[in-house]
Order: structure tokens, then sequence, then C-alpha cells
């Protein structure tokens, strides 16, 4: 929005460009004087009234995630999926149609609390060592570099 806007990207004194890092914050967490700044950069020009719809998007699926209780957190979940794909806001209404698709794995979070993040927290240090590997030839070596970044061998 602010490239479309002021044709450049944020610069100081850009209403967009002094709330991203507050934006990016959860809503419970914000002081007052930080809500005060957002609506000053939403009231600023009518086109930022795209920003707010979007970060209310965001915090509508942060707060899915939030719930202590996953029967009202799949209940938002579902809304969500519902509203998410007729969204002016191309990239939420694609986020949607994303979500429609995973539906099923989406809402699984829900019923059984389980996550793929061990997984993904794992796996991201394994590919930088395959990458910094270059190709080892040697799969004995190859197993034993990943055991050990992986904290899997007990030296």
């Amino acid at each position: 929005m602010q490239q479309a806007t002021t044709g450049h990207r944020g610069r100081k004194g850009d209403p967009l460009y002094g709330i991203q890092t507050i934006l990016r914050a959860g809503e419970e967490n914000l002081t007052a004087k930080q809500r005060a700044r957002i609506e000053r950069a939403i009231a600023a020009r009518a086109e930022h009234e795209v920003v707010d719809l979007a970060w209310q998007c965001a915090q509508q699926l942060r707060a899915a995630y939030k719930q202590v209780d996953k029967t009202a957190g799949r209940a938002i979940a579902e809304r969500i999926v519902a509203t998410f794909p007729s969204c002016p806001i191309p990239e939420i209404a694609r986020l949607g149609r994303t979500l429609r698709k995973w539906k099923e794995a989406f809402l699984a979070y829900f019923d059984t609390g389980a996550t793929n993040g061990g997984t993904e927290a794992i796996n991201g240090p394994i590919e930088l060592h395959r990458r910094l590997a270059r190709g080892s030839k040697n799969r004995s070596n190859y197993r034993l570099r990943m055991l050990l970044i992986g904290g899997g061998l007990n030296l």
C-alpha cells in the first residue's frame, strides 16, 4: 500500500512506514499510544483502510491459535475459512483460498493440538548443513554430521 499511495517505499514521516513494526505485534500487546499511532496512520488516507482490514484479519488468525479452549479456536478458524476467500484484499483472499484447500489439515490442529513445529525446527539446521556439505559422497560421514548438528550424537 505504501508503494501504491506514495510511489516509493517507506520513508521517515510516511504514516504506514511509522507503524510497520507495531502492526506485527499482537493486538493484546499494544499500548494505548501504539493504538493511537495506528489509528492516526489509518486515518491519514482513505486507501489505508486496506491495511487496517488486513491487520484485523491477521489478528483473527492469531486469535484462533491463542484460544485456550480449542473448541473456541476451531470456531474462529472455521469462520476464517468461510470469510477470507471473499475478502476484497487480494493477499487475504489468496490466503483464504489456501486455507480452504488445506481446511482439513488446518482445522485438525484444533482437534489434536499437534503441529509439525518440532520437525520444521530441526529441518532448518539440517538443510543448512546439507548445503554446507556440498554434495558429500560419504554417507556415513554425512549421517554423523546430521546427528551432530541435530543433537543426537553424544560425544
